[in-house]
This record gives structure tokens, sequence and C-alpha cells, in this order.
């Protein structure tokens, strides 16, 4: 059974393999991104060396890392679970011998590769040459990072995946799924990192998984996180992993005894 799953992955990955000429032109878009932050940035610091603990040399690797991060995790699971309860298409996939949620998530791991390799390596490549970025020269921290973000493209996946589940109960949830968006891309630090929030909102982060997505990791890989506090963001990620597990699996049991397909 294993095996089929995997398969999942390989279609995913071949399927976005045929609209590759999508994502070239995405690492320019995400290069112009990471060159407005990394001037407006440059602005914001001025003559002054550091701030909130980021030093200039930090944040300018911090920016490119978070955003070429971002195409690594990012995935349109939400969207796609929607539009299959819409059309009544998941019906069918109630009565197949396999998990459902378990195959979104490996269809989303099959894109989340794709991208690695065809969009955020070559992309980081091309921002290395263009930007001032400095990476570790440590391969402890290049090895801690890959994992750290392998939970990051979990714990995006797994709030994907419940606004995706939403749709039973609301219908449409095209706004629900626009907020999220917006959500995890301003409160995980792609946007503006954690560390400038104001001190109440930077307490409530601590409670939400957001953080755990792009701030924490990004963090540890640019070095203001020192490496032995790695293993307190290793188990935050996981404590967001096993709790998120509850609401999906809460909301997908409700889920399945209230489907109904509109349009016949």
């Amino acid at each position: 059974m294993m095996s089929a799953y995997l398969d999942f992955i390989r279609i995913r990955f071949l399927t976005m393999l045929a609209y590759r000429v999508n994502y070239y032109s995405g690492i320019i878009i995400y290069a112009i991104n990471i060159g407005a932050y990394y001037f407006l940035w440059k602005a914001i610091y001025g003559d002054q060396d550091s701030l909130a603990g980021f030093t200039v040399a930090q944040m300018t690797t911090y920016i490119a890392v978070s955003w070429m991060a971002r195409a690594f995790y990012f995935n349109n699971l939400d969207r796609e679970i929607a539009n299959e309860i819409r059309d009544g298409s998941v019906a069918i996939q109630f009565i197949r011998p396999y998990s459902y949620l378990l195959v979104k998530m490996m269809q989303g791991f099959g894109e989340g590769l794709f991208r690695l390799l065809l969009f955020m390596v070559p992309g980081m490549i091309i921002v290395c040459l263009i930007f001032p970025v400095k990476l570790p020269t440590d391969p402890t921290v290049w090895l801690i990072y890959a994992v750290m973000l392998l939970f990051s493209f979990l714990i995006n996946s797994q709030i994907n995946i419940l606004t995706g589940l939403f749709a039973f109960f609301v219908e449409n949830n095209e706004g629900m799924m626009r907020m999220k968006r917006v959500m995890v891309d301003l409160f995980s630090g792609v946007v503006i990192p954690v560390a400038f929030f104001p001190g109440w909102l930077s307490s409530i982060m601590q409670w939400l998984p957001f953080q755990a997505i792009t701030y924490l990791p990004s963090s540890v890989f640019t070095g203001r996180t020192p490496l032995h506090e790695a293993m307190g963001v290793f188990g935050l990620q996981f404590v967001w992993f096993l709790v998120l597990l509850v609401p999906i699996f809460g909301m997908w049991k409700a889920a399945r005894k209230r489907l109904f397909v509109q349009g016949g």
C-alpha cells in the first residue's frame, strides 16, 4: 500500500514537470520580490548595524531563504479539496481503498519536490549571484534546516487541508482560503520577521503554528537563533504537527457524515 502512496508523489511531480515553464517565470517573480524587500529593509536599517537582533547580513539572507523556502512548502491543497467537495468528486474518494487525506499530503509533497529541485535551488543560486546573501558553511546547519523545512511543509499543508475541509460546512470557502494565505505569509514571517511584531502580537504568535513554518527555521539558518537552540525549534514544530492532526481528523470524521453533492 505504501508504494501506491509513493506513486502519488511521482505522478504529481511528473504533472508539474509538464508545466515547468510557468515555474521558470516564477523564479523571476520571486527574485523581484526578494529584491524589493532587500532594498526596503536596506532603507529601514539606514546606518544601523542591527535591528531586533538581525544584522544587515542576516536580514538579507533571511529574506532570500524565507521566500525560497515558501516555494517549497507552498501548495494549493486547500483549493483542490474545496473544488472536489463542490463538484462532488470527493464522494468517489470515500469508496477507494486508501486514505484521502494522506493522498492529498503525498500529492502536495510531489509538488514540493518539484518546486525544490526546479524552483527553489536554481532560484537561490540566481538570488545569491544578485544580492549579498551569506549562506552558512557548516553542513550541520544545512542538515538541520532541511529537516525543519520538511516540517514547514507538513504544518503548512495541514493548515491548507483544514481550510479545504471547511468547504464541507460552508459550501464556498473562497474568502477563507484568501484570508488563510494572507495570514500564513504575514504571521509566518515571510513578509515581516516575527521579531519586529509588537510585544502583544509576538506573544500571541507563540501560541499559533505560523512562526514554525518560516520564522523559526530561517532564524536558525541565518544564525540569529544559536544552533544549540535548534532542538527547541524541532520540538515546537513536532508539537504543532501532532496538534493539527486532531482538528483534521475530527473535521474529516464530521465531514463524512455531512457530504452532499451540489448540482448532481
